[in-house]
């Protein structure tokens, strides 16, 4: 028993009653992932803050949250885009939990009634990834948004100052289009290797595997015939 609830105080015992009634209230929580289902889009998480618990002697303990199951995380979207990223055990979230029961809406879509009745349960969580605690934190560009890995390595970055956009990987980039590709700049810098495959047209002329160049009408023993294919 909470020892203000014999004050004779009527101020006091309601706040001790609100404050009661507050503890049943879950709006958010850090957890970690536990599992994750990337086709029906649900983690598993485990809250990082432990409940509070009085004991019969009146003194109070820590209480491990249960797991929360079949959280449906949260990918930013609209319009019918979405940006995805892997979702591992392990990985810091939060969980915001919703006010009503989301059970009939989250097997059903669209209006749905409530299942149950309860109120800020944490049986209707959404997972956000991903916060960090400070052991997990790195060091974030002030300069420019970026999507990267966590160790910076692999990166996209748009930089609004410059109005440039660097695209960084130590490993190998690829584009697949079922149309063109088009570049447009001033000037287009190849730097290393280039290897080609299929036809090369320049100003018009194809000048890949099969082109030839023509023979010279002033060479000294009269015209001679075009070049033959590269080799």
């Amino acid at each position: 028993m909470d020892r203000r609830e014999r004050y004779p105080d009527a101020e006091e015992a309601m706040r001790v009653a609100l404050e009661g009634h507050q503890t049943r209230i879950w709006t958010a929580l850090p957890a970690i992932v536990q599992t994750f289902d990337p086709v029906r889009m649900v983690a598993d998480v485990q809250p990082t803050i432990t409940g509070i618990i009085r004991n019969p002697d009146g003194t109070f303990g820590e209480l491990q949250l249960p797991l929360l199951g079949d959280c449906p995380v949260v990918f930013p979207g609209g319009g019918g885009v979405t940006l995805t990223f892997p979702i591992n055990p392990g990985d810091e979230v939060l969980v915001v939990f919703a006010s009503r029961c989301i059970d009939a809406w989250w097997q059903l879509g669209g209006v749905q009634g409530q299942a149950e009745q309860r109120m800020h349960d944490l049986s209707d969580g959404f997972v956000l990834p991903q916060v960090r605690s400070q052991p997990r934190r790195f060091t974030v560009s002030t300069a420019a948004a970026q999507l990267r890995t966590d160790d910076g390595a692999v990166l996209i970055e748009l930089n609004p100052d410059t109005q440039g956009v660097r695209v960084v990987t130590p490993g190998s980039a690829e584009v697949q289009a079922g149309g063109s590709i088009e570049l447009q700049a001033p000037t287009i810098r190849l730097l290393g290797n280039v290897e080609h495959t299929g036809t090369f047209v320049s100003n018009g002329k194809n000048i890949g595997s099969t082109h030839t160049h023509a023979g010279s009408p002033t060479a000294p023993t009269g015209p001679v015939s075009n070049t033959g294919t590269p080799v």
